[in-house]
């Protein structure tokens, strides 16, 4: 903050407000003003008798003001402009309820904006208005803004002032709005040739005028006669190959006709782009660390399908394929791999289905019934 401490005296006038608590406490002008003791604080419900500052009211503050504003003093709302429609105006408020003329605000958060006053300025303004400006300069006092406020609304308070009634004021509000309206105009209108009325320049396609043509065709007739000489036609530099060759009047021409700030559409510049991108794509930034290591979901396979799908054979023999030959070599390998235990999964199935059925056993239970003997 670049604001003073402000005054150690109390105050001439007399200040007030409801705080709603909207605002942030340090950037908040009405909670400055009552710690710095020239303002109090007002609670909900509680009625004032001065000149009140509202957007709730439905006149305007005018000279004919200020014998109630030397008695009771002027209150305002501590609210935000964003959050006014929250505010209970019911329980704020009283008879005297003014509204600000056109006036331009210069605090750091609408700086430039017009009605959109903070605390500060509206009791500045008020004050001021009523006829009482060094009110309005020691109330502003502790804010680095506040010389900026009276400086820029200097002319409509002045006239403010000068005022007598609310009618009077409206008027010369009205007036000022007008002029406003009138000079826009006149600057839309004259502002054609104005650089910054004209959009972003750097968008536009430069025209080149008669002395650039003129100066061109001074630079053609000159390149003509001096084609003869070598030294003269050579272009700064080192070159390490044939000297290039001027280009064609046809080229030239196409050359001219094209936009200097436009973007190149040259078609090996899209081919080396587009294999710039493929590169890139294909680099190991771009490629996937976990394709080759995705596991399928693995598959259950049904037991009863497997036993019909898989059944043994008794008629193949281990080595089938040499079954038929007529030489005896390997019949030694044949029987080892013969006489090797072989686990038969379906037998061993087989086998626990048919002990299973075996060790259910059924019994039968039967009554008869004897009949006593006579005797």
């Amino acid at each position: 903050n670049n604001e003073g401490d402000g005054p150690s005296s109390r105050p001439a006038f007399k200040a007030a407000c409801w705080d709603l608590g909207h605002c942030d406490p340090k950037r908040c002008s009405g909670k400055k003003l009552i710690r710095l003791g020239m303002m109090r604080d007002l609670h909900l419900g509680q009625r004032h008798n001065g000149v009140i500052i509202t957007p709730n009211g439905k006149h305007v503050v005018s000279p004919a003001d200020r014998e109630l504003m030397d008695q009771y003093g002027a209150a305002v709302v501590e609210c935000s402009w964003a959050r006014t429609k929250e505010v209970q105006w019911n329980k704020v408020g009283g008879k005297c309820e003014r509204l600000l003329p056109y006036l331009v605000a210069a605090n750091n958060v609408n700086y430039g904006k017009p009605w959109r006053l903070n605390c500060v300025e509206a009791l500045a303004a008020a004050f001021y208005i009523c006829g009482h400006p060094d009110w309005a300069e020691q109330i502003l006092e502790p804010f680095s803004y506040g010389p900026s406020f009276l400086e820029i609304n200097s002319t409509l308070l002045k006239r403010y002032a000068a005022c007598t009634d609310e009618a009077s004021v409206k008027k010369t509000e009205e007036e000022w709005m007008e002029q406003l309206e009138r000079e826009y105009n006149e600057s839309r209108e004259e502002g054609n040739d104005d650089i910054w009325a004209t959009g972003n320049t750097n968008r536009r396609r430069m025209d080149s005028s008669d002395d650039d043509d003129d100066d061109d065709e001074e630079d053609d007739d000159d390149d003509e006669e001096g084609s003869n000489k070598d030294d003269e036609d050579s272009i700064d530099g080192i070159y390490l190959g044939k000297k290039p060759q001027k280009p064609s009047a046809q080229e030239e021409e196409e050359e001219e006709e094209k936009d200097r700030y436009a973007i190149s559409d040259d078609s090996d510049e899209e081919d080396a782009m587009a294999e710039i991108r493929r590169k890139v794509l294909a680099s190991k930034t771009f490629t996937n660390p976990n394709k080759d290591d995705d596991k399928k979901p693995a598959t259950i396979p049904n037991p009863h399908q497997q036993q019909q799908q898989f059944k043994p054979t008794t008629d193949v023999q281990p080595d089938s394929d040499n079954g038929d030959s007529d030489e005896d070599e390997d019949d030694e390998f044949d029987n080892i791999i013969e006489a090797t235990p072989v686990t038969d999964r379906i037998g061993l199935a087989k086998l626990e289905k048919e002990r299973s059925q075996a060790t259910v056993t059924t019994r039968t239970f039967s009554s008869n019934a004897v009949g006593a003997p006579y005797r």
